[in-house]
Formats: structure tokens, sequence, C-alpha cells
């Protein structure tokens, strides 16, 4: 499973997910059925928060160091490989439930003997989970899973003991599609992030062609920060870093420009945490 990592579209509430477990969930190609047009979005470098924001804040975190062995799960079509590589890691593996993503990754980084890639459910157990990893990396996926316990469980396996771990993904608090929305309050001149929900879990299909009426969808699996941070815990992961990152877009000289720019610096868009495996 992909970045941006996923999109920010339109999106219609579907129906509450079901809670944080272990139960795995049923195999599936992850975003295969969009991995054209996720392609176009992301490419090789990523989309403009990728670039700005994502990226910069990932590789700050995970520190990868010369010879180091790093796997990255839900690598859609490998944005980390690149960075990754020219800071001269020994080894990169990435995982995806995509074949055509895989496919894609490979198309530009197969031929590099440092690279490993493998089509596999990150929720699901399997031999890539080998704990030979100095770090795991996950990109703007942990919204994208249906079973995250899964997940955090596998990149605990996967890393050495006392490996270190990086995942961004929207912030739950502040970023849940049709349940959070800007609003402008006229008497205080003020822009404020209004929350419609947030303490309950919720699978939302989000349109990936806006105004084509393709049908094609993807979910994103909202989960309050509480549930994800035990989660992490339960399956083998210490959180020992956190940082919350802000949009670096900014709109046109206005009548509510200043208002804009605040919110913005105010209300993050994304999450960074780092963790440890305990395993």
């Amino acid at each position: 499973m992909p970045p941006p990592r996923r999109p920010l579209h339109a999106h219609k509430v579907r129906k509450p997910g079901a809670p944080l477990g272990n139960k795995p969930p049923p195999a599936d190609r992850g975003w295969d059925p969009v991995a054209s047009w996720y392609d176009k979005l992301v490419g090789e470098s990523g989309s403009d928060y990728h670039r700005n924001v994502i990226l910069p804040a990932a590789l700050r975190m995970l520190d990868p160091k010369p010879g180091e062995s790093i796997i990255d799960i839900c690598c859609g079509q490998g944005v980390l490989i690149k960075p990754l590589l020219e800071a001269k890691i020994g080894k990169f593996t990435g995982v995806d439930a995509s074949p055509r993503l895989i496919d894609s990754a490979k198309s530009r980084h197969g031929a590099d003997p440092r690279v490993s890639l493998i089509v596999a459910d990150a929720c699901l157990s399997g031999a890539w989970a080998d704990g030979k990893n100095d770090a795991a990396s996950c990109l703007m996926a942990v919204h994208d899973v249906p079973d995250p316990a899964g997940m955090f469980s596998n990149i605990a396996r996967a890393l050495k003991p006392g490996g270190r771990a990086v995942m961004v993904f929207m912030h739950p608090c502040f970023r849940i599609p049709r349940h959070t929305h800007w609003g402008w309050d006229a008497d205080q001149k003020i822009q404020y992030r209004r929350l419609d929900s947030y303490a309950t879990p919720l699978e939302i299909p989000i349109t990936t062609h806006p105004g084509k009426r393709t049908g094609e969808q993807t979910n994103f699996h909202h989960r309050p920060l509480a549930d994800l941070l035990t989660a992490m815990g339960k399956g083998g992961l210490a959180v020992i870093a956190c940082e919350e990152l802000y949009s670096h877009r900014r709109s046109q000289s206005g009548p509510f420009s200043k208002a804009e720019h605040r919110a913005a610096g105010e209300f993050p868009l994304f999450i960074a945490l780092k963790a440890v495996s305990l395993r």
C-alpha cells in the first residue's frame, strides 16, 4: 500500500470500521486498481507534500547510516528508494500489496543489487519480517490499512532488537475526511478547524478521480490516536519521538490571508512518530 502517500480528495463516509485487533484482514492487492493514477500522482520523487514536508521529516527522523539495511512498509512505487540509496545504505527492502506498484518501483530501481522489492500484505505474517533490518519506514499508509495492529507487529518483527521505525501519516486529530473542516469566525477574524467526529473509528471511501466518475475508490481508515499508540505498543514498538508536521502551502494575499497563514501554522496536517523495536 502506498503514500500522499495517499491522496487528499473528495470522500464519502461509509460506516465505522472495526476496532483495532489482531484478526488479519482478507488478502488483497492493495492499491492495484488505482496504481497507474497513483504512480502519476507520486512518481519517483513524490508529490508536492512529499517533497516539502513528508520526505524531509521522514529522512531526518530515520537518520539513515551508510551500510544499514532499511525496510519500507507499504512502499508503493518506491518514493524513498532514491534518497536512501543516496545516503549509501547497504540494502533497501520494499514491501507492498500492489503488484503493479511494485512493478513501477522495479522499473526505476530493480536493477540496483541493493534493492529488493516484495509483493506482500503488510498486515499479514510473512518471511520478509525477519528481524534483520536496522530501520523501517512507513509513509502515509497507517490510515490505508484495515489492520494497523497487524502491520505494527510485523514492522517490529522486521527489525533487529532496538531497531528504529519512522511512521508518517495524516494527523488523526485534525484530518479526518468529511469529519474535519475549515471554518471562518467573522467576529474574531480567525480561521478555525472544526471537528465533527474523532473518537469513532471510521472507514471512509475516497474517490481517486474526483469529477471523472470512474467509480475508483480507496479506503481511509480513521482511528483515534490513542488506539494507534496502544496498537503500536502491543505490536512491540515503543514511541520515542513525535513531530507534528504543518503544511508548507500559503494562500495568495487577500483579506483572509493573515488568518489562513496563522491557521496553517497552528493545525498540523501530518504526524510523524519514531519508535524502537522491543522484540
